[in-house]
């Protein structure tokens, strides 16, 4: 059996070590000077694990100052199921639960002929650590099938999400998402909820969900911490 690369197995070592906590994170790895002469290996090899752990969002580098852990939360995301398997390992909290608002910009995103949606508010943790923070807004015609979910209720706590507690409900399943990504600045909900300064920087990611109809039945606005989240989305050419 032929042994598997240098590389691979130092990668291999450096993943299995930034997981059992060897390096918090944040905490500067060995360079790749200090790696080479540790391990006697060759310079080329070490800087071809550093570039996959980069490319896996297991480390990150900083220019002049070295290659850190990064333990925060990862998903590589290319269907609805991905989303939909967020509950698989990640704690959904309630902060507002499921209730009638008047938003008409919410209300224009749904292409409803009224400006009344219901909202649920909440936040995910990885592992005890809140981040991101979700407002999830509904028409009235589908919150009507959920108001009494009692995953939806202000102070529920699970490991479920929105989509997956919507769709058993609907008579076309949920076909499409499209989605958009800015950098906004948090403000003081979203500041007090992830435990970040107000002004941070945060992943903007909003998605609107659609039916097999192309009906839209669902707007999800989430602002994630940077430092707790890694978004990876394989791309591929057509066909």
């Amino acid at each position: 059996m032929k042994p598997e690369p240098a590389y691979q197995l130092l990668r291999q070592r450096l993943r299995d070590e930034i997981a059992a906590g060897a390096y918090p994170d944040g905490v500067r790895l060995p360079t790749e000077s200090e790696l080479v002469a540790e391990c006697g290996l060759s310079r080329q090899t070490v800087r071809r694990a550093f570039q996959d752990l980069v490319a896996e969002g297991v480390v990150y580098r900083v220019p002049g100052r070295g290659t850190f852990a990064n333990r925060g939360y990862l998903r590589q995301l290319g269907s609805i199921e991905d989303l939909m398997s967020l509950s698989e390992d990640t704690t959904m909290e309630v902060l507002h639960g499921l209730s009638r608002r008047v938003d008409v910009a919410a209300a224009s995103r749904l292409r409803l002929d009224h400006d009344v949606v219901y909202t649920v508010v909440f936040r995910r943790l990885h592992r005890g650590v809140p981040f991101v923070l979700t407002t999830v807004h509904l028409p009235e015609s589908v919150a009507q099938l959920m108001l009494e979910s009692p995953e939806l209720a202000t102070g529920a706590v699970g490991t479920n999400t929105v989509i997956g507690v919507l769709e058993p409900h609907l008579d076309q399943p949920i076909a499409e998402a499209a989605q958009s990504i800015t950098v906004a600045p948090a403000d003081d909900i979203v500041a007090d909820a992830l435990g970040c300064p107000r002004g941070h920087a945060m992943l903007g990611v909003d998605r609107l969900y659609s039916d097999t109809r192309r009906t839209p039945v669902e707007l999800s606005v989430s602002y994630f911490l940077p430092e707790q989240y890694t978004y990876r989305v394989t791309l591929r050419r057509s066909s």
